[in-house]
């Protein structure tokens, strides 16, 4: 069912934009849902959905609440981009039952889709982590008018050591990188500092400030990039960290971009390449979309906005949007290859990569990153057959429903990152 509502949220809405406030517009939504207030919520709901939802279906699934006693507290909107549109996923605790609410929203503030399910049990320290062996403190990445608040985890006694940021993947991620029962950045974090390297991590700008994204202006820089090399530049300046030794790791999109950030940065003494495509953008989007059992008119859709993306004119800055994103977006992505970006830095350089990850495969991405690398000395691949997208160990065909389970990154990706800092 969760497989069912993300595959058509990503296929049959990917040309909408993301809501100019999302996490309102769900907590609006559920408020109705809880009050029972059926007929006030029907309103809110993007035509195409309405025959799925009526009033009576929306009234079942407030009806249902009953069973799980009164609602003792609702926590904190997450959003998280899937293809163009916002998920919203917002938990519940009552009385018998912690469940997550989750609402797709596009651009018109409508709501594409509502799942429930039951929340999965709170994220637990994972075995690699030695709460002993390292301290967090808040701080603030600033770039610009920008502030991201961000965590630095420092191992307990650290003098000039190593150190890493973490450079997170499309859509408006927190610090943690949370997506449904895993958080890949919070896992990266506490096991590297037990191992001895001093981690930044913060939360995405898109996440803080939405309408960034819906700006004529908009581009990877302005999404990814400049927050990216204000962190290392933070990094770098704290009496723990050896300034020499202060790596950026790229994750997924994060991942792709690492080799920009590099060169922006110019002092970076290397760079870790985690589920990292490195084919352009709209084709990751389509094949992902396939994945996710696209046809029909939906994928035909999708196959003229990535025909737009091709298209494009980089001197056309008035270009219509497309696949859900300003013009200027894809303009900053034109003609980039990271691999041979990648290839002029001397810079060393660790790629992993799981094998069940459908987002970046080891098959089109990685082959592509070890055909243009993999001669190079400072040139290191891991592979793992059993990791997912997130680097969580699992069986059988990967999907987006996985990602619900709890889960921890993988400990030998943690160990493998650790050893070749410390080279």
């Amino acid at each position: 069912m969760f497989s069912r509502i993300c595959g058509f949220l990503w296929v049959g809405l990917l040309m909408a934009q993301p809501a100019a406030d999302p996490a309102a517009t769900a907590r609006k939504a559920l408020d109705l849902l809880l009050g029972q207030k059926s007929a006030d919520l029907i309103p809110m709901l993007a035509p195409q959905v309405k025959a799925n939802f009526t009033e009576t279906a929306l009234g079942k699934i407030s009806a249902e609440t009953q069973a799980w006693g009164a609602v003792e507290k609702i926590g904190d909107p997450s959003v998280r981009k899937l293809g163009a549109v916002s998920v919203v996923t917002i938990q519940v605790k009552f009385a018998k039952q912690n469940m997550n609410y989750q609402f797709g929203v596009n651009e018109a503030g409508q709501i594409t889709a509502i799942f429930r399910a039951p929340a999965p049990p709170e994220w637990q320290q994972p075995a690699y982590s030695k709460p002993d062996a390292f301290r967090e403190r808040e701080v603030t990445v600033v770039q610009g008018e920008f502030k991201m608040p961000g965590t630095l985890t420092v191992p307990v006694g650290a003098a000039k050591a190593p150190g890493v940021v973490l450079v997170p993947t499309a859509g408006p991620m927190d610090r943690d990188d949370t997506v449904g029962g895993v958080k890949v950045f919070k896992d990266l974090a506490l096991g590297l500092a037990s191992r001895g390297v001093v981690v930044l991590r913060y939360d995405k700008r898109t996440r803080l400030y939405p309408s960034v994204q819906r700006s004529p202006n908009y581009t990877v820089e302005k999404e990814t990039i400049d927050d990216a090399v204000a962190a290392v530049a933070l990094l770098r300046s704290q009496p723990e960290v050896n300034p020499q030794k202060v790596f950026v790791l790229g994750y997924g999109m994060g991942g792709y971009l690492a080799p920009r950030i590099a060169a922006a940065d110019g002092k970076l003494a290397g760079m870790i390449l985690m589920a990292a495509n490195a084919r352009p953008l709209e084709d990751v989007l389509l094949e992902q979309a396939i994945y996710l059992g696209a046809s029909g008119k939906r994928l035909e859709d999708i196959k003229t906005g990535v025909a737009k993306v091709k298209a494009v004119d980089p001197a056309d800055t008035d270009a219509p949007s497309m696949l859900g994103l300003p013009a200027t977006y894809f303009i900053s992505l034109k003609d980039y290859d990271p691999v041979g970006d990648a290839r002029k830095l001397a810079v060393p350089i660790l790629i992993l990569q799981g094998d069940r990850d459908f987002e970046a495969t080891a098959k089109a991405d990685l082959s592509l990153w070890k055909t243009g690398l993999g001669s190079r000395k400072d040139a290191a691949f891991h592979e793992y057959p059993a990791l997912n997208h997130l680097m969580v160990a699992g069986e059988g065909r990967s999907t987006d429903e996985e990602y619900r389970n709890p889960g921890h990154v993988a400990p030998e990706v943690i160990d493998d990152i650790a050893k070749w800092v410390a080279q």
